[in-house]
């Protein structure tokens, strides 16, 4: 039997604060939160356009301390996120700078120290 990956379902990150979390993803990157079924564990779900992202809370997160591990999402224009986020209390960023393609990268942290990439095409 062969199998066949049709795409990538979602991420899943383990966060501290959910509500902290709740209001970065939501209102700071404005992804809407979807139903999310009645685990026996808190956490919340946002649309990643057909992907999505889950929230899990937990007392103890991955060492991802200064790691390259991230998730990204695809932008329009990397450098009017900047400004938008800046406007909504991103202070800290990297870029946007130019991949070797051509594509334009913009990084930056949630609130527990999560790495996420703002991209556009080349």
């Amino acid at each position: 039997m062969k199998i066949v990956v049709h795409e990538l379902n979602h991420v899943a990150i383990h966060v501290r604060d959910l509500n902290a979390s709740r209001r970065f993803y939501r209102d700071i990157l404005g992804l809407s939160e979807i139903t999310r079924p009645a685990f026996d564990f808190d956490g919340a779900w946002f649309a990643l356009g057909k992907q999505e992202l889950h929230l899990i809370v937990g007392e103890s997160l991955p060492d991802i301390g200064h790691s390259n591990h991230h998730f990204a999402l695809r932008v329009d224009d990397p450098f009017a996120a900047k400004a938008e986020l800046a406007k909504r209390g991103i202070t800290a960023f990297e870029g946007p700078k130019r991949r070797p393609d051509g594509a334009m990268q913009l990084f930056f942290r949630d609130p527990d120290g999560y790495r996420i990439e703002m991209c556009s095409g080349p």
